[in-house]
């Protein structure tokens, strides 16, 4: 392990998120609110960092390609780092009374989960206000990856850090050149970020709002500027323009730019859209009939503009709410509870499971049923009409025990700190899935904020946990990892 190649791409990412806090100092002098100072003092914190380790720990060899060791490493560690640098307006600004509600509010929308302890978010100053919410859209679509398209230097063995950052069990490389293919996937967030906030702007909102909630959006977060998330904008313009943007996010970014080049029917070929298509659809449906069926709201057609806001938000894991779905039927809770374990697809900002291996462990199972049928059957897995390698397959199912393991990991972790099981659990899976909110205290209406610290330390670790499809994080706990 290169430490001091290690460091240097450490501290350039520490740089970045520094130099990014000039976007949320405008707001601030442009409302003249408090954060300035503290915007100011966290710029600089950041940036003399940043500058230290990259100038420190500069090397020679730098260039020589990363391993695989040091790609895992960078991005891990660099996420951590951005969390706590990106905490500091927080700490400065006196949001929080302690270090660690601030570390949880940044990590949280760095990991687009959107879990939040903020219990006044109107009476916080909008440049703080805004950096929470670009926090969500510089981690939707990664820090790394914006760092390959940015900063050449990376370029070299920058492909490490993308597989060990990008979402999902293969990454799509749509360029030979991977600072390429982070520069379209950047180019494609940037044109769907500039189209949604002017719609919404046409919806009546402000620029600054506008803004904040399409960060929230594209990234799949769910940071809002207002106590009532999207429910305080009362539009039904607004949340259908929110519920388009949230399912385009839930859908993999290489086929947002295949359609852009003029190739739209890959979009249907593709085997995992269309599962992610059908089993959206089916559940909105289903929800709908039974929100619909307890007479919950007046009309039909409001029943359609809340239920499918809120089954998009849950399975794109965005976690915004224009209802409290806790009042809705146990059976709609039941069936948005299970949108949270699939989540979006493979290469989109959305977190959970991920369609794609939900679809292929469904074909492994049916498999071995076929099998047991039919013992001297030899068939394979096939994604289309590409057969899935084993290795892959292996992959898909250890990450499968995994999290299920660290979802009743943590659950018991927090329920042990005195929380009640089902929101200890739901909490759990709030994080990992980089939900944002669960059920019971952790619901739509309610917050984390009541959560003990040691109950939140967990947490933040299961955000990590699932923004970095969690074989990123945990090789580091894995003592093989460091040796030679």
């Amino acid at each position: 392990m290169r430490w001091k190649v290690v460091l240097h791409i450490i501290g350039a990412l520490i740089l970045c998120v520094g130099i990014t806090m000039l976007m949320p100092l405008a707001f601030s002098l442009y409302y003249q609110d408090s954060a300035i100072v503290p915007l100011i003092q966290s710029m600089a914190i950041s940036c003399l960092c940043g500058l230290g380790l990259f100038f420190a720990f500069r090397s020679r060899n730098e260039n020589q390609g990363l391993s695989h060791r040091e790609g895992m490493a960078i991005v891990a560690l660099g996420w951590i780092a951005a969390g706590f640098f990106g905490s500091l307006p927080f700490y400065l600004g006196d949001v929080f009374p302690n270090h660690v509600d601030c570390f949880f509010e940044s990590l949280s929308g760095f990991t687009t989960t959107g879990s939040s302890v903020m219990t006044d978010i109107e009476s916080v100053a909008k440049g703080i206000l805004f950096w929470r919410s670009l926090t969500h859209w510089l981690g939707g679509m990664g820090i790394i990856v914006l760092s390959l398209a940015i900063l050449p230097f990376l370029g070299v063995g920058g492909m490490q850090l993308y597989k060990a950052e990008v979402p999902g069990p293969v990454p799509d490389k749509l360029k030979p050149r991977i600072k390429d293919t982070a520069m379209v996937l950047w180019k494609v967030y940037l044109l769907f970020s500039a189209i949604e906030a002017i719609l919404l702007m046409f919806g009546g909102m402000d620029f600054f709002d506008s803004l904040c909630h399409t960060f929230g959006t594209l990234a799949t977060g769910g940071f809002s500027t207002k106590n009532s998330s999207v429910a305080y904008f009362n539009s039904a313009y607004i949340d259908y323009v929110i519920t388009f943007f949230m399912i385009v996010a839930g859908i993999n970014f290489s086929l947002h730019y295949q359609m852009l080049k003029g190739r739209p029917l890959l979009l249907w070929r593709d085997p995992e859209f269309k599962f992610f298509a059908i089993v959206t659809l089916l559940i909105t449906i289903l929800v709908t009939i039974s929100v619909y069926s307890s007479h919950t709201y007046e009309t039909f057609t409001d029943t359609i503009r809340y239920t499918s806001f809120q089954v998009a938000s849950i399975m794109s894991t965005t976690g915004f709410a224009t209802a409290d779905y806790e009042l809705w039927p146990a059976l709609a809770q039941g069936l948005l509870l299970f949108c949270m374990f699939l989540g979006g697809c493979a290469g989109s900002t959305s977190g959970g499971m991920k369609h794609l291996r939900i679809m292929l462990l469904l074909k492994q199972s049916y498999q071995e049923v076929f099998r047991i049928i039919h013992p001297r059957s030899v068939n394979r897995v096939k994604l289309g009409k590409t057969v899935v390698k084993p290795e892959t397959m292996n992959d898909i199912l250890g990450f499968a025990v995994l999290w299920i393991g660290l979802f009743v990991i943590c659950g018991l972790v927090v329920a042990a700190t005195g929380v009640d099981v089902v929101s200890s659990f739901a909490a759990s899976l709030a994080c990992l899935g980089n939900i944002g909110p669960g059920i019971g205290t952790v619901g739509p209406a309610n917050n984390f904020a009541h959560i003990p610290d040691v109950g939140k330390w967990a947490l933040i670790f299961n955000m990590l946990l699932g923004r970095l499809e969690i074989y990123t994080v945990i090789v580091l706990c894995v003592p093989e990892f460091w040796r030679k």
